[in-house]
């Protein structure tokens, strides 16, 4: 593990992109759906069991959360998407929070795209694909929770992912990952010191 990761502390929260820091530095966004693992994979890759906070309930992340890891080198968690039983108005004010987040933050290098290893490449996960394309913003997948799955059946749904991920640039690369089991954080680290320019380890 890359030691910076574990200097990473909570910055602050925004619920309009007027809010965030300045866009200075050097961001990376986590997105994914409300109950693929999103801010569990964010603590595991910073070795920081609280920084991010977890919920039995999907879709309680309703802000843009940043985080620090070094100065000018931010982790921003972003409200979840995709789950049915958040109201409709609700869920439209926090995405359209996204969509200008994703569009308009000169300062983001990449995206970690968060997907269940049991279900992936659901509808909005394949439109957040398409939609990253669009903008040219780079993404690797985080294929979460592999620790519950067998080999063959997670060499399989990275297979899958991987397949899918010919239709778009060289920018889009996947991998396993589990939090629970801390499988693929070095691999997830080296995508990251990329993006944020971070001293070798």
């Amino acid at each position: 593990m890359n030691p910076c990761y574990r200097q990473t502390h909570f910055l602050t929260s925004a619920a309009r992109l007027t809010q965030a820091p300045t866009d200075e530095g050097l961001e990376i966004a986590f997105a994914g759906r409300s109950n693929a693992g999103k801010s569990s994979a964010i603590n595991a890759l910073c070795d920081h069991r609280g920084l991010a906070r977890t919920s039995r309930t999907p879709g309680r992340t309703r802000l843009l959360n940043f985080f620090e890891t070094l100065p000018e080198r931010r982790l921003v968690d972003l409200p979840g998407y995709g789950y049915a039983k958040v109201a409709q108005d609700l869920k439209r004010d926090w995405q359209g929070t996204l969509t200008d987040y994703l569009e308009r933050r000169t300062c983001l290098r990449g995206l970690m795209l968060v997907m269940d290893a049991r279900h992936p490449l659901k509808p909005h996960d394949t439109q957040m694909l398409a939609w990253a394309d669009n903008i040219r913003l780079p993404v690797h997948i985080l294929l979460t929770k592999c620790d519950k799955l067998n080999r063959k059946q997670s060499n399989a749904a990275l297979a899958r992912v991987r397949e899918t991920l010919r239709e778009f640039g060289a920018d889009f690369s996947a991998q396993t990952f589990s939090s629970l089991k801390h499988w693929g954080i070095d691999e997830a680290h080296d995508r990251m010191d990329d993006w944020l320019a971070m001293p070798r380890r």
